[in-house]
């Protein structure tokens, strides 16, 4: 059954405690207030905040007033009745109470008082809650007690069914509720036992004298503080304002929630609920946010994207429209797989990526380099088709096309079919010899090549990668300069380009990429490297070796020097005095293009004069020197360290030097 007053008295403490505050800080300076004492019957020295009804006004607090009736202390709790005061602790701050149903001798007394386990103040009372419990069947003993024979367990009237009643000690939740019980009435005692007791061993009559004992109220806690922060469940804890405070209190509130009475039964309480509605909406709220923010930041990722290669696609298309005396085809993807034959018959693989042999509609065999992942500017795949897009040389490969899409790059190239120059000027197992006459041509056809890039065209075009890899080879041995993927343009007129850093490969870079202080970066650049391929393609050997039988020999062009100075040629098996005289011009023009000093270096055309003269018109150049005279510039101006052949060539030449 549902009781009536319990709302009352719940109001009523928390007025009174209320009181305890408001008094507890206005009596800081009213010592007189706090200098009266009474008593009344076995109750002595009550003193502040209490007071007596016939105490002078001036003691105590009024909001704590207390009766003498027969001798008895009585507080007189409006509108929720009284109460026997049964001991006052002032070292405790705690003051006990004793509900006027109870008789000491009388075992079937019952508190006249329902106190609802919701009042705020619940959880700070150090008393156990007592729940009376009527049963249409008999419970487990090992849970419960039982109230016979203080209480009696039978019906009224033969025509109604047998009840049964229980007590139950301690703190009880919903689900513990046995289906056909009903809380009939919750008190508070002074129960000295912990809430796991073995039921089977206690009786009643000791429940009885338990709340017979009373129940404290404690006012310390309740009359000098407020909480500041999330109440817990029946004010039994206070969480501060701070995000972990209130992950505590929420747990308190799903974990550690008692039941509320309503209606004669226990429920699950409001705070339980309301906990797992807070976290449930805090779920919600970070999931929909995780969500969204996904969305945003894949939608932003697409749309960069997307800008970023339109505007790729943009800047080539108009650089195509803008030179449309030589158009390149742009191919879809699907074009590219069915001149490939699905990327079936591979050529080779470099660190731009694979190139594939293919072929046109009309029986055009072509080569296509796919490239790999693009870089975030792409700047290789613009070099490209800047450079070689509008070039037209019979000593330049001829770009067919190209395809982009995504992140897919391609360009499809005139195929050459005897590869690159790299097989056949080193001596090793498996390389395919070439007449000394071939060789020539072909380096004069270089020579050509790198020219028309220099001067030919309306703006100038270092390669800045010439190397026997990028030299690629027709049906009939014709030279063809490839891979511009390094290349840079630049007005005719600039004598002197601006690099941020040394591009290149080891053993073909301008020593002026890494020394500042022998010259500025220009188109001799291009004359280093076209030397150092040249000097390679006269000795079919790399420059630098350290696996030769003599030391001398490890850096080829020095030694190569010392023999011409001394008016020797080079030894080499089964050549003609005609074949001596091509690789003298060859090598002597070699050693005049890798002059330490770009100022040293003839040009383009002058080399191509050199190659097609009279070697006995060809002067002996200087030695080439490999160390400068000051400090290389720092590691700070080079993109790439490992790419510089100049540190290492200049310690061995020195040091073989100094032997």
């Amino acid at each position: 059954m549902e009781i009536s007053g319990s709302r009352s008295f719940t109001l009523s403490l928390a007025f009174l405690l209320l009181g305890f505050c408001s008094e507890t800080c206005n009596a800081k300076d009213d010592t007189s207030a706090k200098s009266c004492t009474s008593s009344c019957g076995h109750i002595h020295n009550i003193s502040y905040p209490f007071r007596l009804n016939h105490d002078p006004k001036h003691c105590g607090n009024v909001m704590y007033t207390l009766s003498c009736e027969s001798n008895i202390t009585v507080l007189d709790i409006p509108s929720s009745g009284k109460y026997y005061v049964q001991a006052i602790n002032y070292d405790k701050k705690t003051i006990r109470l004793l509900d006027f149903g109870l008789q000491s001798n009388n075992c079937s007394s019952m508190p006249q008082k329902n106190i609802s386990p919701n009042t705020n103040l619940y959880g700070s009372w150090p008393s156990t809650p007592i729940y009376y419990l009527m049963c249409s069947n008999p419970l487990n003993p090992s849970l419960y007690v039982d109230t016979a024979p203080c209480l009696n367990n039978t019906s009224s009237s033969s025509s109604q069914p047998k009840t049964y009643s229980y007590v139950k000690v301690g703190a009880m939740i919903g689900w513990e509720l046995d289906e056909g019980c009903s809380v009939e009435w919750m008190t508070l005692g002074h129960f000295d036992y912990s809430v796991d007791i073995d039921y089977s061993n206690v009786s009643y009559k000791e429940i009885h004298n338990a709340l017979v004992y009373g129940f404290e109220l404690d006012f310390r806690t309740f009359g000098t503080r407020r909480c500041q922060g999330w109440t817990g469940n029946y004010g039994s804890a206070c969480f501060p304002y701070t995000i972990p405070g209130f992950f505590q209190y929420l747990w308190q509130q799903i974990g550690h929630e008692y039941i509320y009475w309503s209606a004669g039964k226990l429920r699950p309480g409001l705070s339980m609920v309301r906990g797992w509605f807070i976290l449930i909406c805090i779920g919600l709220f970070f999931l929909a946010r995780f969500v969204f923010g996904v969305l945003v930041v894949t939608a932003f990722l697409i749309y960069t994207w997307r800008i970023r290669h339109l505007s790729m696609h943009s800047t080539i298309e108009d650089f195509l429209q803008c030179n449309n005396n030589f158009m390149p085809i742009r191919y879809s993807y699907s074009d590219i797989k069915k001149m490939t034959r699905k990327f079936k018959d591979r050529l080779g693989k470099g660190g731009f990526g694979y190139v594939f042999k293919g072929k046109l509609r009309s029986g055009r065999f072509v080569a296509v380099k796919v490239l790999g992942k693009p870089k975030a500017d792409d700047q290789d795949f613009i070099s490209e088709i800047a450079t070689i897009g509008r070039i037209h040389h019979a000593n330049v490969v001829q770009l067919v096309g190209y395809y982009v899409e995504g992140s897919k790059r391609a360009l499809v190239y005139d195929f050459m079919p005897n590869g690159s120059l790299d097989k056949y000027i080193y001596s090793k197992e498996g390389s395919l010899p070439l007449t000394i006459k071939t060789m020539y041509e072909i380096s004069l056809g270089v020579a050509q090549g790198i020219e028309y890039l220099h001067q030919g065209c309306e703006m100038q075009i270092l390669h800045f990668d010439i190397k026997p890899h990028n030299i690629l080879l027709d049906e009939n041995f014709k030279a063809k300069i490839s891979d511009f993927g390094l290349a840079k343009l630049y007005p005719v007129n600039n004598s002197i380009v601006s690099l941020t850093a040394a591009r290149g490969t080891m053993g073909y870079i301008a020593p002026e990429l890494f020394y500042k202080n022998i010259g500025g970066v220009s188109y001799k650049a291009d004359v280093y490297s076209f030397g150092m391929l040249l000097m390679e393609m006269a000795s079919r050997r790399k420059n630098l070796n350290a696996m030769v039988e003599h030391s001398s020999q490890i850096y080829f062009p020095l030694w190569v020097y010392d023999q011409y100075i001394v008016g020797n040629d080079l030894e080499m098996d089964n050549i003609t005095e005609e074949e001596k005289k091509v690789i003298r011009k060859m090598v002597l023009t070699a050693l005049w293009c890798i002059q330490m000093k770009p100022s040293d270096r003839p040009s383009m055309s002058k080399v191509v004069e050199m190659l097609g003269g009279d070697v006995e018109c060809l002067q002996m150049p200087l030695k080439p020197s490999l160390c400068p005279q000051e400090a290389p510039v720092t590691a700070g101006d080079i993109q790439d360290n490992e790419l510089n052949p100049i540190c290492s060539n200049a310690e061995l030449t020195c040091s073989l030097s100094a032997r």
